[in-house]
């Protein structure tokens, strides 16, 4: 059921037992930024089923940008993109594929306005004269973050546009895909309800938990977390078999563990601390373990659904 509203990451391995679930890790280093033109280098791309996609590289001659030999940060899907890693005001190393990635979920699924870095315990918000310039925006692109920007501010609790009528609808079940639009129910006769996740029509008074009976609705997230790679950890004992995406048990955000230093990790959401391993929160792992071994109750097996945030 949908209520219409209107047309209009590691942690610092502390060993304290209180459950501080909301606590905020430390802000990240912040650096300078320099605007400057760019040259962007197009690359193909192939994705999603055999689409096409041009991926941006970074022009390697451009002396605005801060180079470093880093992994890329914010490829938390393992996309594993070919332009070289740049520095972001905040010191974490992205790409512009990467980066175009993580401010588009920001955009779309968080319903944000600004733009934060992704990476655990970093709240540097990035200026979006940053953003356009480190993620190569194109005209349309910039176009698009714009109005989403616009969208997001006049809508800061995340409902969206109903495809029948257009009327913004609140969804109250986090656990289902199916939304009714009251407006289009009473217009229409008849019960209308469309998919959260495609937004398109779908069959009323089923719940979807994952994807909808039309073609193309796919969870990626739950994609994500079914192909990715195991994590080796560098420091933690006794690991194996440990997928390297999670999905936070409280909010449901994908992050990925660096594999250096504990296995415990701040969520850059929810900022609640949990174990990557065993999934439990971070206080409860260790009333039977330790930072820096197996968990008592071993590895928790890949997810198949995301948990849903209740906010209230």
């Amino acid at each position: 059921m949908g209520c219409v509203l209107s047309t209009l990451l590691p942690c610092c391995c502390s060993d304290s037992d209180e459950d501080d679930d909301e606590g905020t890790a430390p802000s990240g280093p912040r650096g300078n930024y320099t605007a400057g033109q760019q040259r962007v280098t197009i690359q193909p791309r192939y994705q999603n089923a055999g689409r096409q996609q041009q991926e941006k590289c970074y022009d390697p001659k451009d002396s605005t940008l801060r180079f470093v030999n880093r992994k890329d940060e914010l490829d938390f899907c393992c996309e594993d993109f070919k332009s070289r890693r740049a520095l972001m005001s905040c010191g974490h190393a992205v790409t512009p594929m990467s980066l175009s990635a993580w401010c588009r979920r920001l955009l779309d699924k968080e319903g944000a306005c600004k733009f934060i870095c992704g990476m655990h315990g970093c709240n540097v918000e990035w200026p979006y004269e940053e953003v356009c310039k480190m993620a190569l925006l194109t005209p349309s692109e910039r176009e698009y973050f714009e109005k989403k920007m616009f969208l997001n501010v006049k809508n800061p609790m995340g409902a969206k546009s109903c495809p029948g009528c257009k009327s913004l609808v609140m969804r109250e079940d986090h656990t289902d895909m199916s939304v009714q639009c009251t407006v289009c129910t009473e217009n229409k006769g008849r019960t209308y309800a469309f998919c959260w996740q495609c937004l398109r029509e779908c069959e009323a008074g089923i719940q979807l938990r994952d994807r909808c009976e039309n073609d193309g609705c796919e969870n990626t997230q739950l994609t994500t977390l079914r192909i990715c790679p195991d994590i080796t950890f560098r420091d933690v004992r006794g690991v194996t078999g440990c997928p390297s995406i999670r999905a936070c048990p409280k909010c449901g955000e994908l992050v990925e563990h660096d594999n250096t230093n504990c296995k415990n990790i701040v969520c850059p959401r929810c900022k609640v601390e949990f174990c990557f391993v065993c999934l439990k929160r971070t206080v409860h792992c260790l009333k039977t373990s330790k930072h820096y071994i197996q968990c008592s109750s071993g590895v928790a097996p890949r997810q198949t659904s995301i948990p849903a945030w209740n906010r209230k």
